[in-house]
């Protein structure tokens, strides 16, 4: 059965589009949502809703270094009443993109004196949102692309395997200068884009940018030793080496094992490899995650029939056991959702997918119900929008605009978004 499909695409910079995604949910009841022009070329936003330039590339920050560009994976913290804190990627590789400093001038803390990658800190008025100060936390570290939030800051991922390089590290949110790395080995030496954290257990999950990646959950040796503990790999019960792209059919729950990994962190690049030898589930491209009420949410940007990205939920059963991999949303065609890397999960329980496509770029919704809607637009060029969290008490979304290098602080009435109008 092919369920009908509604688009709304109105030019002159009023864009959206409302779809039920095939074979998938019960309602077709369409969400209409239009985005308004930005006067300025920067980011179009529903009616009522406003955004404030936090802070941009190139501008220099409390600690005399200048804020590097390609800002990517984000978190943002309130460790002290009236303060928020945003501790922000970079994705600057060998070949692309300015760090903190000039190649040549690393400061002593750096993790690889030759790479110019890391993580920023910055501190805002809770009310305000001025900017009180910012510094470098992590630097020297290769394509610094995700990460997730846990309790003692953010896990930053390097998504490149040079040598010595293919870490999770630990950034701290009280770090008020550069802090000599948290390299966390027992997480693994592989493609880390992004971390989903259980708060309730310390276990992370783990995606990896590979075309032919895998899903990777790290289970501590006990909640006072965090990241001392075992890694293991997502394989499909009785169906060894699945593959999810295709194989996934929306709406059913398939059961999952888990395959310990022998060897987290080979001098190859080849973990994934002899998982794949193991029965591990194979996924492509495994960008975005995020742990919300019990459950992982993560995207495959290249997932699907159509190689425009997919959406699972791994529900996560009692102690560790009963697992189970759903495929919540398949993306048609491009004009739907096109490629979702960075998510995040809204406090009521939409899925927000930053697009990083080929033809100017959404931070979409996803409805319990299988509606996609439109947040912002990237005005201001075709770069992909990225880092996309919300302040601990939900009212303000944040949101980095990777190729322009801006970080953003959007509010507005974000309850209404995705309702039928």
């Amino acid at each position: 059965m092919q369920l009908t499909r509604r688009k709304l695409l109105v030019l002159g910079g009023v864009a959206a589009s409302v779809a039920a995604l095939p074979l998938i949910f019960r309602s077709r009841r369409p969400v209409p949502r239009r985005l308004a022009r930005d006067p300025a070329g920067v980011l179009d936003l529903p009616p009522g809703f406003s955004y404030q330039v936090i802070d941009a590339a190139g501008e220099p920050m409390s600690d005399g270094y200048r804020v590097p560009n390609l800002p990517d994976g984000m978190g943002c913290f309130s460790p002290a009443p009236g303060k928020l804190v945003l501790l922000r990627n970079h994705e600057v590789s060998r070949h692309f993109g300015h760090g903190a400093y000039s190649a040549g001038s690393a400061p002593p803390e750096a993790y690889d004196k030759t790479a110019l990658g890391g993580v920023t800190r910055v501190v805002l008025d809770g009310s305000t949102l001025d900017k009180i100060s910012s510094n470098l936390v992590l630097t020297g570290t290769l394509k610094t692309c995700s990460g997730g939030a846990c309790p003692w800051g953010w896990l930053a991922c390097e998504e490149n395997t040079e040598e010595g390089h293919g870490f999770v590290f630990l950034c701290r949110t009280e770090t008020e200068r550069g802090a000599r790395p948290e390299r966390i080995d027992a997480y693994g030496r592989f493609t880390h884009e992004a971390v989903g954290f259980d708060p309730a257990t310390f276990r992370a999950y783990m995606t990896e940018d590979r075309v032919d990646g895998c899903l990777y959950r790290f289970v501590p040796d006990n909640q006072d030793q965090p990241f001392s503990g075992k890694l293991y790999v997502l394989a499909i019960s009785g169906r060894p080496r699945f593959e999810a792209a295709l194989g996934a059919t929306p709406g059913t729950r398939l059961g999952v094992e888990w395959v310990e990994v022998d060897e987290p962190c080979p001098k190859e690049d080849d973990v994934r490899l002899r998982a794949h030898e193991r029965g591990a589930a194979q996924f492509r491209r495994g960008e975005g995650a995020f742990f919300h009420a019990g459950a992982l949410y993560f995207a495959t940007t290249l997932g699907g029939r159509k190689d425009r990205g997919q959406i699972f939920k791994l529900h996560v059963g009692k102690d560790g056991r009963g697992d189970e991999l759903e495929l919540l949303a398949e993306s048609p065609n491009a004009d739907v959702l096109d490629m979702p890397d960075n998510i995040t999960v809204t406090p009521w329980g939409h899925v927000l997918m930053a697009e990083d496509g080929s033809d100017g770029n959404f931070l979409r919704g996803l409805t319990p119900e299988g509606y996609v809607y439109d947040v912002a637009f990237n005005a201001g060029g075709s770069g992909e929008l990225a880092g996309p969290c919300f302040s601990p008490d939900g009212a303000v979304l944040f949101l980095n605009l990777f190729l322009e290098g801006k970080t953003v602080a959007i509010r507005g009435p974000f309850s209404s978004l995705g309702r039928a109008g």
